[in-house]
């Protein structure tokens, strides 16, 4: 499991399972779709990944093709970063949807 995956999914446990490990939770399952998160658990998510990953999250930003999965947090903190799997201080942008859908 990349790095980012790991950490993420680690936040979650920790905040949303109550640190009960569930592994029946897959990287790629909607946490929206499961009901572990909501709107306020979103915000939570988002301040979680701005800390951590050292990386600004613009209002676009927060959509669920960025912030709907373990999986696609992880790619969004990658884009974010750079990187395959470590940190950085670096911010740089990633397409919102409009853009990607452009490209």
């Amino acid at each position: 499991m990349p790095a980012f995956e790991k950490e993420v999914r680690q936040f979650i446990v920790d905040n949303f399972l109550f640190g009960e490990n569930d592994e029946r939770l897959g990287a790629e399952d909607s946490l929206l779709g499961k009901g572990l998160i909501d709107s306020t658990g979103i915000l939570e998510l988002v301040g979680f990944v701005q800390k951590t990953f050292e990386v600004k999250i613009e209002d676009e930003e927060i959509i669920p093709d960025n912030f709907d999965s373990i999986r696609k947090i992880a790619e969004f903190v990658q884009c974010k970063t750079g990187e395959a799997g470590g940190r950085s201080g670096e911010n740089k942008s990633i397409r919102s949807p409009d853009e990607r859908e452009m490209a």
